[in-house]
């Protein structure tokens, strides 16, 4: 047992530490520069966000109407275009003549870009926009048209795994002309859902052909001129630009449509 003497001795020395405060070598500076920083990093996030353009701003918006010409190519022919009705005249997007559509239907080969208020404007103005308004499904294995939209007996389905052109393996494919006067092109082999609307007088092909197989233009791009849409290109056939993309996985709302999200370097190709 510790004596008298060493128990007060220990009394003392406790005694000693009672009321003393605790200081961090440095005082405050450092803390406060921590806080300076933190509180700088905070005002460039909320900023940035409060600059950065909301996807649906820019063109297109509501009172704009673009004109976009589209084929739907099957190995080395064009099917029919699809119909619409005056019904869409309210949707984002239409097909058929915007004059003859109120009293019947009219398959004009050309896509009515026409966003409404609260709708696809901006960069949501895409084709699956309309792939969805026309029950369309597309992948990179699998084109899909809608019974309502064919013949009865004609072919409404085609699938890489079991269909051939002449024997040939096939490929889904949309060739985007962004200028129908221009030349100039992009093959896709995916995610075709998300390819944009950026401009009136582009022209989409959507195929399914062999992969070695030339995509003309429409028929119908033909008739962009007499809607009034001035082109921007020279006219020459020769200008270029093929990207393939491939992997990933994503779904539209029209019927289930894979498209991949992946992209893989570009091969240059000839225009047609």
């Amino acid at each position: 047992m510790a004596t008298s003497s060493s128990a007060k001795k220990l009394a003392r020395l406790a005694s000693r530490g009672k009321g003393k405060k605790v200081r961090f070598q440095g005082g405050t500076t450092f803390p406060t520069i921590v806080a300076i920083v933190s509180a700088v990093m905070l005002l460039l996030v909320v900023y940035s966000r409060a600059t950065v353009p909301a996807e649906e701003t820019g063109a297109p918006q509501p009172g704009d109407n673009w004109s976009i010409a589209y084929g739907i190519r099957v190995c080395d022919e064009w099917i029919p275009n699809l119909s619409g009705t005056a019904d869409e005249l309210d949707a984002d997007v239409s097909t058929g003549d915007m004059t003859a559509v109120e009293t019947g239907t009219d398959a004009d080969g050309i896509i009515h870009y026409h966003p409404q208020t609260g709708g696809n404007t901006g960069r949501k103005a895409k084709l699956g926009v309309f792939l969805r308004q026309y029950g369309i499904s597309l992948s990179d294995t699998r084109l899909e048209i809608p019974e309502s939209q064919v013949a009865a007996g004609e072919t409404r389905v085609w699938d890489t795994a079991d269909f051939t052109c002449d024997g040939k393996e096939t490929q889904v494919r949309v060739r985007v002309w962004d200028d129908y006067t221009s030349g100039a092109f992009v093959d896709n082999v995916t995610d075709f859902a998300s390819l944009r609307f950026t401009r009136s007088g582009m022209v989409f092909a959507i195929a399914i052909v062999p992969k070695d197989a030339e995509i003309p233009l429409p028929d119908s791009a033909a008739t962009l001129a007499d809607l009034g849409v001035i082109g921007a290109g020279s006219g020459s056939t020769d200008t270029t630009g093929v990207t393939e993309t491939t992997a990933a996985t994503e779904t539209t709302a029209a019927a289930d449509t894979t498209v991949a999200a992946e992209t893989t370097a570009a091969t240059p190709t000839t225009g047609g």
